[in-house]
This record gives structure tokens, sequence and C-alpha cells, in this order.
């Protein structure tokens, strides 16, 4: 059992006792917190919420909703949507804030409140400590009868996020429909299975199947799109022939591409794939967060731009994209920010600006993939018990390493002359994260090995 508290939100694993999982006492508990936190932004008593395909959905959102109304606000349920689509909701029905249900790439006993503000933004750190704070030690004051909320149910929302997608100036639907794609969609049981055919039907795309479409939260697989979970989704797009393949996670807001031959195209050059048909089209700056290929900025500055990393998270990636005015942004994770939809990670117009790149340029996914510079990312974690301290060990790799440039805005960074390797803890899970790219595979691998092994090392010290 675990739940993890963070500033991002609330994450945990269903059932098990309260303080050590995700149970009810734990949602109604930090919703309450998350409501206090929106009373003091203002007079506004509308959230919004929606949830992905999981087991735990409609149990979760029934607290959620409950806890909200009993503190005075009305809710917009959504229903089963993605986590962009609730993000742009929130704007549009001018809401104070919004919760994601949903556990992003985590497995099916998981679930999670991302908690938004009313720019439909993931909170700030400041915001989220203070709630927080407040969940432990702040005193709920519940509704009178006549001033508890009410719940509206509105669908509605996958079918008005396409419809802005399609008025987005780069993406082309006559182009698209030109190209005559075969499609194989990975929806991993949970709700792209019901915005990703609806966007391909919109986009022009007549030939497609879906692969786990049932919408059960049973994921056939683990639903991080990493290449040793896409096995499935390789095999059928060469047993069906179709023109590439597309995995989204479950709640919609990460993608990446197989290519027609069933090799991957690469979760870290979802962006980069995108970022260079936007900047085909319109010049400016870019952005990626540290633990991020760097194919990134070679595109940028191929096209004249400047790019600029930042710390990981979502937040950071979007603040930093606000400071320098980025046309496009994003995370190697095949998480995709394009500003004029909204600043959040969005596979929906993702799957479109990247269809409409490969109209344009006429030739197979696996050609485009071509295109762009050769770089090998491994990403690698070690599993923490409660006991590691992880500062000091970061301490102890930095002394090691000193004769090399080292970054510590988020975590740890190392450069190698044209090689780098990032460790950082997980915001999410009880891990240390250790990312390293290279121009070659081998090399990226012995980096990460080398760092890996300085860590176990250093923990069975402190162990002993």
């Amino acid at each position: 059992m675990a739940l993890i508290k963070s500033i991002s939100g609330i994450r945990g694993t269903i059932g098990g006792k309260p303080g050590k999982s995700l149970t009810p006492i734990d949602i109604v508990k930090f919703t309450s917190a998350y409501g206090a936190w929106v009373a003091t932004q203002g007079d506004n008593k509308t959230i919004v919420i929606g949830r992905d395909g999981r087991i735990s959905g409609a149990m979760v959102r029934d607290l959620v909703a409950a806890t909200l109304q009993s503190i005075g606000f009305n809710v917009i349920d959504l229903g089963l949507s993605t986590t962009p689509t609730v993000e742009m909701a929130v704007t549009a029905e001018k809401a104070a804030g919004g919760i994601i249900l949903t556990a992003s790439h985590n497995p099916k006993e998981w679930n999670a409140l991302k908690l938004l503000n009313k720019d439909g933004e993931f909170i700030s750190a400041a915001d989220g400590q203070w709630i927080l704070d407040y969940a432990e030690g702040g005193e709920t004051m519940f509704a009178e009868i006549n001033k508890i909320g009410h719940v509206t149910v509105n669908d509605s929302y996958i079918q008005k996020h396409i419809d802005i997608i399609l008025a987005h100036p780069l993406v082309d639907v006559a182009a698209i429909t030109k190209g005559n794609f075969s499609v194989v969609v990975d929806a991993i049981n949970s709700t792209g299975a019901i915005a990703v055919p609806q966007l391909l039907k919109a986009l022009g795309v007549k030939d497609y199947t879906i692969i786990n479409a049932e919408v059960n939260g049973k994921f056939e697989h683990n639903p991080e799109p990493l290449p040793e979970n896409l096995i499935e989704l390789c095999s059928a797009v060469k047993k069906k022939n179709a023109s590439f393949g597309i995995a989204v996670d479950p709640d919609v807001d990460r993608l990446c591409f197989v290519c027609e031959d069933g090799s991957l195209f690469g979760e870290e050059y979802t962006l980069v794939a995108i970022a260079d048909y936007i900047l085909s089209n319109k010049k400016g700056n870019t952005v990626s967060n540290l633990s991020s290929t760097r194919a990134l900025k070679d595109v940028t500055e191929k096209h004249g731009g400047q790019y600029y990393p930042s710390a990981v998270g979502e937040v950071n990636v979007v603040r930093k994209m606000k400071e320098v005015n980025a046309v496009i942004g994003g995370e190697g994770n095949g998480g995709v920010i394009v500003p004029e939809l909204h600043y959040g990670r969005d596979a929906m117009i993702g799957i479109a600006l990247f269809l409409t790149h490969l109209a344009k340029f006429g030739k197979s996914v696996k050609a485009l993939r071509s295109t762009y510079p050769d770089y090998f990312i491994s990403k690698n974690k070690i599993e923490l018990s409660e006991d590691v301290n992880v500062k000091q060990i970061f301490e102890e790799i930095k002394k090691k390493y000193k004769k090399q440039p080292i970054n510590t805005e988020d975590g740890l960074r190392i450069d190698f002359d044209n090689n780098w390797v990032h460790l950082r803890t997980s915001n999410t899970e009880p891990i240390i994260r250790i990312y390293a790219e290279s121009g070659t595979e081998t090399t990226a691998n012995n980096i990460a090995k080398r760092i890996m092994e300085d860590i176990q090392e250093m923990m069975l010290m402190k162990a002993d």
C-alpha cells in the first residue's frame, strides 16, 4: 500500500489503512483541503471534475463530488474524460478550479487527485504546500443544508476539445484525409478508447483499429507507454500493415508512435517531431525538462529559435514556457504542450499536429524519424526504502563527480562532454529516476549503470 502526498496532488493505492493508502477518509480529507484553498481564491463556487477509466474511478468520483458539495461547491462532472479535456473545461466553464481523478501511468490499483487552479493548470508548489498543511492541521467547515452544492453532469467536453483542435491553424484535415492513413491505437482500457477514435474520425482517418478498447480499467499491460509495454501494439501495426500506431496513457496526456515496420518512433521524439512542424510554420522558442532529449534543442536551433531547459514537472515546464514565450514545450515522456489550446500536456492536439506533419511530409513515419538526430536515453529507476537519505546520497555523488559540470536545479544533472545523466526523486513514486543520454545506446546504458552502481553502493554503506 502507498500514499504519496505531493504538491502536485495526492496519489495512492486503493484500500488499506487511512494515511497509508488512498482510502475514502484520505480522499475526503484532501478534497476538503483543496476546497478550503479554492475558497481563499475568491467567491467562485464551481469546480470541474473528470476521471479516467480506472476501476476505482466511479467510487472516487462519488467521494470527491459529495465532499465538494458538502462544503458548498457546485460540481460539473465530465464523467469519463481526459486530463487535457478537464483542463480546458475549467476555463470554458469559468470555474474556480478542477480535480482530475487519474493516476496517469500508474497501474490499476492506483488512483489520484490531480489539482487544478482557475486557469486549468496544475497548482503551484506554494499552493500545493498550503493544501497539504491544511489537510494535516486545518478544520473544515461544512455547509448548512441550504448552502450545499449541486452536481451537474456534462459529457460534451471531449467533442468541444476536438472542435478546438480542428480549429487550430496548423491542423489540416484535408491533408490528413488525403494521406489515407491506416492507424492502430492502443487505448489501454481507458478513456483514450473514447476520445482518440472520435478525434481520428473528425480528422478524416477512416481506417483505424483500437486494441484494448474496453473501458474497464483492467489494463491489459503496464499502462506507461514504454517500449516493453508496447509489444502488442508493435505487432498489431505490422500484422495489419498499418501506416503507424498510436499509444496513449490512461488519462491521454502522454503520446507515442510506432513506425509502419513495428519499430518505435521513440516517446522522446513525439515532442521533437511536433515542434519541428510548428517551428517550420511559426518561429519561436521551445522548452523541455532537464531529463528530455537534446534533439529538441537541435531542431529548435535549426529553425532559428532558442531552446530552454526547465525542472522536471509539468508546472515547471509551463512556468518556463510563459517566461520565454515558447511556441511549444513539453516533456520527453511524450507530453506535448501547445499554448494556443492550454498550458497542459495534450495527446489529442499532439495526434492532430503529428498527422498533419506526416501528411505534408509525404513519406512514411520511419522516413520522418530518420530526419531527426539519433540520441539514446537510458531510463532507469531505483526503488527506495523509507530510511534512505536521498539528499546525502546526492551529496556523495556530487563529490565523486566534482570535476564535471553539475546542475542542481532539479535533483542532480551531470554532463560528460556530449553525454549527460540526470538523477531525481519522483513526485509520484518512492524511487530515484536515473536518465542518461548519449549518441549511442551502449554508452547511455553504461553511464546509467555506473551511476546506479554508485547509488547502490552508497545505500549499502549507509545501511551498514
